[in-house]
């Protein structure tokens, strides 16, 4: 029975590895058009008789409203190219920001620190396709003054722009931009954020209700072609909770659907309704970041269907956001404004946790999730010892080293704890014999043997169990820090990509040879197997037996930075289970005989 289990198990583990693999590189299907038109609800600031905006009271919590549409609106339409725009650039040392005049807004921003493709001068270009200019009123929430009105340009120098435009005679709208001059000292602002005011002025004798509009995030694309979209979202902090809206919520899940979880057909865009102390449009190494002086209204999600990689048959699929911002009614004469930061740039956990400048929890765009503690560590102590000079996959190692001599003592304790189960085995066995028939008494028996011995039932798995944490934390970390991209170790070109370095025909389809994945995998059955094990028969002990393939597949397609940790931990753990397994063995305690007349526990050890 046991090897029937054992090949049905490692059945089922082939089957999932060979869909994992398949289902990375399938085409998504194609969209299907929405049967039907929900109308949505009308805007709270609206006009009020005599000409008067009424004030909105603010939410109390965020509300995801999802809005069908006619099947033209699935994705958000991009931006054609007008040759005749005025381009204005803002540059330091860290960023290229392109403005246009038309919507008087950001085009897109270069990363001078991050070039777009390994071993090429290119800058990645953030916003480099998209449906409006960064920050650019969005085309439905305030006509007149989007991304096809011409701003003009009153002043312009390397650090700063100012626009201007009329709207309807009536109002005028000056939008300036600046960023940190090069060379200057980044302890209390960021090269990477500009700073964005908009000035409305009433032109008129009358007062003007200006309506709710909408300032766009800007476009987040997939990293390259291989990018699954895992962490294309947008983002937003209520002041008192932080959450977000990734592109799959957006897709269409049939299946989920029938249970309640998701929409059968796919949404053309999530609106939240929630106060906005920050809204973010990000991917997975790359966010855009809008910090309004007062919080926003509510973000407004929708998907973009983006050109093809080069050598992609299918169209990327990106996200785009924007802020609902609300302005008062303008009196005769008067001016009202508002100011904005801006961060553009790379998701670098060390930069966004700077209190000093990000006072609104921006590092939570790092989407760490439930392990954030473990990530925000993990991440601390790399950048440190990376600091020292020391490379990218060096940090790491040396991390994994600083961990296992940490958590030295539990592991010995729990080595030992192991040791001692596997000696007491005989008399394990005599207890099941001896009490086969009455459970209750073999269990109690049982636990005063272990409290005797000072045995730890599973302690040969405690060694394991105890890096799982770290590991999700690791994970967690690796697959959203900017830093590891395109860094190099041994044969790995990229940390933050899986290290393939070759490819297998099979049939149909051609399996990457990934080397950290299958040595992690390795290193984990050595592991297991140097430990000592208790030799009861269990379901827990078959479910340990197959935790190296199940965490060998869900490493393979991965960041192989992740399975780069996971070898070295096992390496340093094989190492350190040599040493245990040739100490001295501590003597056994003798199981105590009950007292005279007593009814306790008898001493079950063999004679030998």
């Amino acid at each position: 029975m046991d090897k029937k289990n054992t090949l049905i198990g490692v059945g089922f583990l082939l089957a999932a590895f060979a869909a994992f693999i398949i289902t990375a590189k399938q085409t998504p299907p194609p969209v299907q058009p929405p049967a039907t038109t929900q109308p949505v609800a009308s805007n709270p600031s609206a006009p009020g008789p005599e000409g008067t905006t009424p004030a909105a009271p603010a939410p109390a919590a965020a509300v995801p409203v999802l809005t069908a549409a006619p099947a033209n609106t699935t994705f958000a339409a991009l931006a054609k190219q007008d040759e005749t725009a005025r381009v204005i650039t803002l540059s330091n040392d860290f960023i290229e920001a392109r403005l246009t005049d038309f919507g008087g807004a950001i085009k897109n921003v270069a990363l001078k620190k991050y070039p777009a493709v390994k071993g090429k001068p290119e800058p990645f270009v953030i916003n480099e396709t998209h449906t409006d200019p960064m920050l650019a009123f969005t085309q439905d929430s305030f006509p007149g003054l989007g991304r096809s009105t011409r701003y003009e340009v009153v002043s312009q120098d390397a650090t700063k722009v100012v626009f201007r435009a009329i709207w309807e005679n009536r109002i005028e709208v000056t939008r300036t931009y600046s960023i940190l001059p090069a060379g200057s000292p980044t302890d209390k602002a960021d090269p990477y954020q500009l700073r964005h005011e908009i000035a409305f002025r009433n032109l008129t004798d009358q007062t003007v209700a200006l309506p709710r509009f909408a300032l766009s995030l800007g476009t987040a694309a997939p990293v390259n072609a291989d990018d699954h979209g895992l962490y294309l979202a947008t983002g937003y902090n209520t002041g008192s909770d932080i959450d977000f809206v990734k592109r799959s919520k957006l897709e269409a899940s049939p299946f989920l659907s029938t249970f309640g979880m998701g929409s059968p057909t796919p949404l053309p865009l999530i609106e939240t309704v929630a106060p906005v102390v920050w809204g973010s449009v990000e991917n997975q190494f790359f966010a855009s970041i809008l910090t309004a002086d007062q919080p926003g209204r509510g973000l407004t999600t929708r998907r973009v269907e983006l050109p093809a990689f080069p050598g992609s048959p299918i169209a990327a699929i990106g996200v785009t956001g924007a802020v609902s911002i609300e302005t008062p009614a303008l009196a005769p004469g008067a001016e009202s404004k508002l100011g904005f930061d801006f961060y553009t740039g790379p998701k670098e956990y060390s930069r966004l946790s700077n209190a000093d400048i990000f006072k609104h929890d921006q590092d939570k765009v790092m989407q760490f999730g439930i392990f954030k503690w473990f990530s925000q560590a993990l991440v601390s102590i790399m950048s440190t010892i990376h600091k020292w000079g020391i490379s990218w996959g060096w940090s790491i190692v040396l991390t994994t080293l600083f961990l296992k001599i940490i958590f030295l003592p539990l592991t010995l304790s729990a080595s030992k704890s192991a040791k001692r189960m596997q000696k007491i085995q005989p008399e394990m066995q005599a207890l099941r014999e001896k009490y086969k028939d009455n459970p209750r008494k073999m269990q109690e028996a049982t636990m005063e043997i272990f409290k005797t011995h000072r045995v730890n039932p599973v302690g040969g798995c405690l060694p394991i169990l105890i890096t799982i944490p770290f590991f999700m934390g690791f994970f967690s970390m690796l697959q959203s820090t900017a830093e590891l991209r395109f860094a190099e170790f041994l044969w790995a070109s990229d940390l933050s990509m899986p290290d393939t370095v070759a490819r297998i025909p099979l049939g149909f389809m051609t399996l990457p040879l990934n080397i950290f994945p299958i040595l992690m995998g390795v290193t984990m059955i050595v592991q297991m197997r140097l430990t000592p094990q208790p030799s009861i028969d269990n379901a827990q002990a078959k479910m340990f037996k197959f935790m190296p393939y199940i965490f060998a597949i869900f490493c393979y397609n991965f960041s192989c930075a992740l399975a780069l940790y996971s070898t070295v931990n096992g390496l340093f753990t094989i190492g350190q289970q040599l040493i245990i397994n040739r100490m001295k063995d501590e003597p056994l305690a003798p199981v105590p005989v009950a007292a005279k007349g007593g009814k306790g526990m008898k001493n079950v050890t063999p004679k030998k």
